[in-house]
């Protein structure tokens, strides 16, 4: 088996701002440096996924620093950059592309939001056939209001998130399992 490519989406410099809002699990951008670090130990294919929002009032409008990288999860010149503005980064950015003349097949996903961009991109990736793992633990989100007015928690909408993904369109893995993936590989 190949070793899996890591995307990593949206762990933008904005994500880290109280107007981000009340999120879940606090340790995501470390397992997200200590999964980034395992994969480019062994040379593996890194993505990195940036939100470059068409709103001009968005934290991720062109032009702010809330746009760019988190210093600690700054791509390398040898680490494919993917800028997208909808939630899924296979739409409009030639990612499916890059994949495919690469050869490909399987994708370990971290990043945020889990129940927008990586739930959208996780979603066509299993559409379109790639071996997606979704990092639990490398993933976090935000607090929401459902559809019925009801506050979720930052915890209730990420586990919702991960549940509508698992086993239907992704395999839904810990920071451990995806390390093992890639000694495996």
């Amino acid at each position: 088996m190949a070793q899996p490519t890591l995307i990593i989406i949206d762990m933008q410099r904005g994500m880290l701002e109280p107007a981000a809002g009340e999120r879940n699990n606090p340790d995501a951008p470390a397992r997200i440096g200590e999964i980034l670090l395992a994969w480019r130990l062994t040379g593996a294919a890194v993505v990195h996924v940036r939100h470059i929002s068409r709103s001009t009032g968005s934290l991720f409008a062109p032009g702010q620093a809330s746009v760019e990288f988190q210093p600690a999860l700054l791509p390398l010149p040898s680490e494919h950059v993917v800028e997208k503005n909808v939630p899924d980064a296979f739409i409009n950015s030639g990612l499916e592309r890059w994949l495919r003349v690469r050869d490909i097949q399987s994708l370990v996903i971290v990043g945020v939001s889990t129940n927008n961009s990586v739930e959208a991109t996780a979603r066509t990736a299993g559409n379109l056939g790639f071996s997606t793992y979704v990092v639990a633990d490398g993933c976090f989100t935000f607090a929401k209001n459902d559809y019925n007015g009801v506050l979720r928690s930052a915890d209730e909408v990420h586990a919702m998130a991960l549940a509508n993904l698992h086993d239907e369109y992704a395999q839904v893995i810990n920071s451990s399992a995806a390390l093992a993936l890639l000694e495996h590989a």
